[in-house]
């Protein structure tokens, strides 16, 4: 079952006693993927409850979870979390573990490290970039690129053509190399 945590509920209670009718809070995993998983958190009314949604009560307000969720959802958590960013819901889930979240960790994992040590950042050094491994899940390689590489136009035949060949020709049991880089964070790429 998915649990609010007491802070959430109170920022619930707070939201539907502002409103007029009663509703319900609707949870829908919209995206499970572990690059960015989305969730869609929505007050909704009586008339908008489907059928075969899975309806309980969660401490002063009924929580409504589309059947297509209830499987992901069973086991997570919602939270009310304030940051500099600005404050809100955030799902804890573990059935969805975000890339980056896990620790990049084990054989294949440490052989990654040392490829990306010996032979990427040496070739990508003299651009003032560098690459650091995130994760390696499903035998699936989670790269982030900083310094000049972050937000370089380049970055991606960067990717294709010299860090991935690196990483696949020396680890043949690499599946793939996913860059989860915000490039758009890049300040000054390339010099």
């Amino acid at each position: 079952m998915l649990t609010f945590t007491d802070g959430a509920r109170a920022h619930v209670v707070a939201f539907l006693a502002d409103e007029s009718e009663p509703l319900a809070v609707r949870i829908e995993v919209l995206d499970s993927s572990p690059l960015a998983p989305q969730y869609d958190l929505a007050l909704i009314e009586e008339s908008e409850k489907e059928s075969d949604d899975q309806i309980y009560e969660q401490g002063g307000f009924e929580v409504v979870i589309p059947r297509s969720s209830v499987d992901l959802l069973q086991g997570a958590t919602v939270d009310w979390v304030e940051s500099m960013q600005g404050s809100g819901f955030k799902v804890v889930n573990p059935n969805i573990v975000p890339i980056g979240e896990g620790a990049a960790t084990g054989p294949l994992a440490d052989r990654v490290k040392q490829v990306i040590e010996t032979s990427v950042n040496p070739a990508i050094a003299s651009h003032g970039g560098s690459v650091t491994l995130v994760e390696v899940r499903d035998d699936v390689v989670y790269l982030e690129m900083m310094g000049g590489c972050q937000g370089c136009g380049m970055a991606a035949v960067t990717l294709a053509q010299g860090i991935r060949r690196i990483i696949m020709e020396s680890l043949p049991e690499v599946k793939d190399i996913v860059d989860v880089t915000n490039h758009d964070a890049g300040d000054n790429p390339y010099y």
